[in-house]
């Protein structure tokens, strides 16, 4: 396994029981590959991703909770799905560099399993569920919330819950299996009020650019500017 000194530094955290992390990074196909002739098996990253995902719910649902006081409930149920979802984890686990640090079995490798989305949304929940046995609450709260700072910033509004990537996503699957890119191209101004600048592009086209007080802000706006330059050419 690759050094977990340099990913606990990514963290921000140094665990006192470095056997979670080894296990929150134990995906269930190294376990089936060990294990064929020699049961029973040895422990995956599973059950800590179960309870990762209610570590990770309980923390946003608090902080928009006393973000948003006036918030209906169903309005606060719909912007934590929006935070919450799976291509969202996929990203945080990917900003980690979750895939380098994975134990998969071999044939898991060669598959494509270390930047599959739902590896990294899976893994990224199970070293959360790690991380709060580990240290506790509020050191789980500190991390999550440091991970989500950059695609939600400070929580100072609603997060939209309008889906443009989804929505340009979508679109382009009709013509390739390939998915859309996001790159961040510029972030000005003081840590607290950062202006983040993002172009999407798929097979190496640039279809829009975006800004926004976030980096999910900014990709939104550059998804939308891909669907409003997309959407005219097709009806036309």
């Amino acid at each position: 396994m690759s050094d977990l000194a340099a990913f606990q530094k990514l963290l921000d955290y140094e665990f006192g029981h470095l056997a979670l992390l080894e296990l929150a990074l134990t995906h269930p196909s190294l376990v089936r590959e060990e294990t064929a002739q020699t049961p029973p098996p040895p422990q995956h990253n599973q059950r800590l991703e179960y309870l990762g995902d209610a570590v990770i719910q309980l923390v946003l649902s608090r902080e928009l909770y006393e973000k948003f006081p006036s918030a209906p409930e169903g309005l606060l149920t719909q912007a934590r799905a929006e935070m919450v979802n799976r291509r969202t984890l996929a990203e945080r686990g990917r900003g980690l560099g979750l895939g380098h640090y994975l134990r998969l079995s071999r044939g898991e490798e060669t598959s494509g399993g270390r930047q599959r989305a739902s590896t990294l949304a899976d893994t990224f929940e199970a070293v959360m569920g790690a991380l709060f046995l580990d240290g506790g609450y509020e050191p789980a709260k500190v991390c999550i919330l440091r991970l989500f700072r950059e695609a939600f910033g400070e929580l100072l509004a609603i997060p939209n819950l309008d889906n443009p990537k989804g929505e340009l996503q979508e679109l382009l699957q009709a013509q390739s299996p390939e998915p859309p890119k996001y790159s961040l191209v510029a972030a000005t101004g003081p840590d607290h009020d950062r202006v983040f600048e993002c172009i999407v592009h798929h097979a190496s086209v640039e279809l829009g650019r975006g800004s926004g007080k976030s980096k999910k802000a900014a990709e939104s706006q550059a998804a939308q500017d891909a669907l409003n330059r997309l959407r005219p050419a097709q009806n036309s």
